[in-house]
Parts: C-alpha cells; structure tokens; sequence
C-alpha cells in the first residue's frame, strides 16, 4: 500500500468507529483476520498487522514445520530439512512465517475477509448493547417512536429498538411517530439473535418509577414507596411512609396544590392516583387503603391467608366497592390482603367483634427501599372482586 491508500484506510477505519460506537482495537483486529482469511482462499493460513497509526497492513504466511515423510501440503506446511536452511533452530512443529505480497486475492477471497469483517463488527456492536441495556429490567427508559405494525410500536432506544405491544399503552393515549417516549422496561433477556426488550406503559412499575423520578423524597430515600397498585389509565392507589417525624410523605408525594402529583398525571393519561399512607397495623393500613370511604372497622379473619372483613355502614358500601370492585380489588393488590367489604347493617357486629377481637396478624416482612420484593404485579395477579 503506498501512503495515499495507508491515509484512506485510516480515514475509514476512523468512520467505521465513529459510526458503529466500536473499540477501536476491535475493528482493527477484524480487519487482520478478514485478511488472513481472505489469504487463506489462495495461499493458506496467514497473520495479517494492521499498524494502527499508519494504516499499513502487513500479510504473512505461516507454514508449519513437519517431518520430511509427512510433508504433503506446501500451502501449510514446510519440510524439515527446507525449514532448517532458513532457521537452523528450528524444531518440527514450530512455524515459519514470510511476508507476502498483499495481492488480488480474487472475487471469492475478497467476499470471505468482507464477510468476517463485517460478522466481527456485529458480535462487537451486540456486545456494547448487551452491556448497556442487559441490566435495564425494571428501569425507565427513553426512546423515539420509529415505527409500528398492527400490534407493537418499536421504539428506538439508540443502540437498539425495543417492543411496546399496542396492548402495553395506557387506554385511550394516542401516540405519534417520531415522539420521544417514557416506558418501563418489563422484560429484558440475551438471546441468539441479540437482546430483546419488552416495554409497558400499563406495568405498575411505571407508575413507581415515574413517581422516583419526579419526587426526591422518594428518590433520595426520604419518603419510601411501600407498594403500588395500578389500573393503567383508570386509577391507581400508592402506599408511602416515612422513618423521619418532621416529614409528612404523603404531601411529599402530592407537593403545593398538588404540582408534583399532576405532573406525574400529565404522563399517564390524567389516571386517578389516590396517595395513601401504609401502616405496620395492616387493620390501618386496610382502612387507609379503601379511601374515599370513611368510618370502616376491618377485623383480620385470617391471617396466613391474609384474609379481611371491612365493614362500613351503608353510606360508604359504594365508596369502599366502588364502580366494579375497583376500588376493593385496588386495595387487595396495595395491602395484599383479600377483602371483603360488608354492610354494616348486614352483620352482626358484635359477633365480629367477639370472633376475631383478638386475632394477631402476621408479622410483615422488614421494610426497606428495594420494594420490588413485595409488591405484586396486577398483571399476573387474579382479580380480587369482593362485593357487599
């Protein structure tokens, strides 16, 4: 190669790098073995150098030494007695390397150092994505739309695209092509044929990891999300606290006149968000849970099955339910107990009262901010739906 081929390898070698965001010892390390190969077509097994200041790409041949009764290919091999006239010391099974001309190697020969090149820069390219998004499950990511078919939106990630199923999106959100887009990465697996990223915008981890970016008590630790409960553009039901006695963490959550709250509502189609307060008293905790309602006694019926009777009277039987059990059901999933709400007109309280007066819950498991551990996917999670 004269020094105007040298100077243009470099410029496009310098390309690939930039484009494709690949070490650059990577690509440089392609190129030689594109070229042993390549050489390999027509002269047999070669090492090929890539100076990467210079660009000047030196091609050896490498032949093995064997004994002069087994010497039957001169491509690979170099017999004894013709090895020790250039090398005196040289032993059997040693090799001998020649720099050769870097020729045309012919059509076929080209196509095989292009098809290793390009082979080695895809491994390293599925590389560098591994690396970046194998360990996003359960993270927020930001991508652009790029394009959609009947069932899924592929959203460009910048390395890689991941799969938003038009069923993931929240009902009733209308989205556009080319628009950037939050989405909660709820499955990320290495396969063959690359990484594959599974998005949702209904995933209750959505909802948690909007509220960790858009609140700081809850991202610095301050104000601890205990469970999250979610019916994706309908309504949802937080449980949060707080170890610190000067911080009020529901009005963390909420902020002045309800800005920090309503940010998080512009992101998730204005779904209702009712903010409670999780107590270690799980008869509290219940009665917080089923807010809007009012005036509830809850008796724990069960509790390795974690089973509870809310009674309230007839004016908050609806509020307690509400339209279709959602509200009931959402306080099942934020509290993990099931819950059947009853009419206190329709019971004999007393009997309640003297039945499981005592009853001693199951101690919770210890609290703390990986809450990942206890809350439980409304997903996969069958409905709860009690009725009065």
């Amino acid at each position: 190669m004269n020094q105007k081929q040298m100077k243009e390898f470099i410029t496009a070698l310098d390309a690939i790098v930039a484009e494709k965001g690949i070490d650059r010892q990577v690509v440089i390390e392609a190129m030689e073995q594109g070229m042993a190969s390549a050489y390999k077509k027509k002269g047999g097994p070669a090492r090929c150098t890539v100076n990467p200041d210079t660009g000047e790409i030196k091609l050896f041949s490498v032949k093995t030494v064997v004994n002069d009764d087994e010497f039957y290919d001169e491509r690979s091999q170099i017999a004894y007695s013709e090895a020790k006239k250039i090398v005196p010391e040289i032993e059997v099974g040693e090799t001998i390397e020649n720099q050769v001309e870097m020729t045309d190697f012919g059509r076929v020969a080209a196509g095989t150092a292009k098809q290793v090149v390009v082979q080695k820069i895809k491994e390293a390219e599925k590389k560098i994505i591994e690396e970046k998004y194998g360990d996003k499950q359960d993270e927020l990511l930001v991508g652009t739309l790029a394009r959609e078919d009947a069932k899924t939106y592929y959203v460009d990630l910048g390395k890689t695209f991941g799969l938003l199923p038009k069923n993931e999106i929240i009902p009733g959100e209308k989205l556009e092509m080319g628009s950037q887009i939050k989405a909660y990465a709820s499955k990320v697996e290495n396969g063959s044929k690359g990484i594959f990223i599974l998005l949702s915008r209904t995933h209750y981890g959505f909802l948690k990891r909007l509220l960790e970016l858009e609140i700081p008590e809850i991202n610095d630790g301050t104000v601890m999300l205990y469970s999250v409960a979610r019916e994706a553009g309908v309504r949802s039901k937080i449980a949060v606290y707080t170890e610190h006695e000067n911080i009020e963490p529901i009005g963390c959550v909420i902020g002045t006149n309800g800005s920090r709250i309503n940010r998080i509502l512009k992101q998730i189609g204005n779904e209702k968000i009712d903010v409670i307060k999780y107590d270690k008293d799980p008869k509290i905790f219940i009665q917080n849970a089923l807010s809007p309602a009012k005036d509830i006694q809850v008796f724990i019926t069960n509790p390795k099955k974690k089973e509870a009777v809310a009674i309230v009277n007839k004016d908050n039987l609806s509020l307690a339910i509400g339209k279709k059990g959602q509200n009931v059901k959402l306080a099942s999933r934020l509290t993990h107990y099931k819950i059947d709400v009853k009419c206190l007109d329709e019971v004999d309280i007393k009997e309640y009262e003297e039945k499981y007066a005592d009853v001693v819950p199951e101690e919770e498991s210890s609290i703390d901010n990986n809450t990942e551990e206890i809350i439980e996917s409304d997903t996969n999670e069958k409905e709860e739906n009690t009725n009065a």
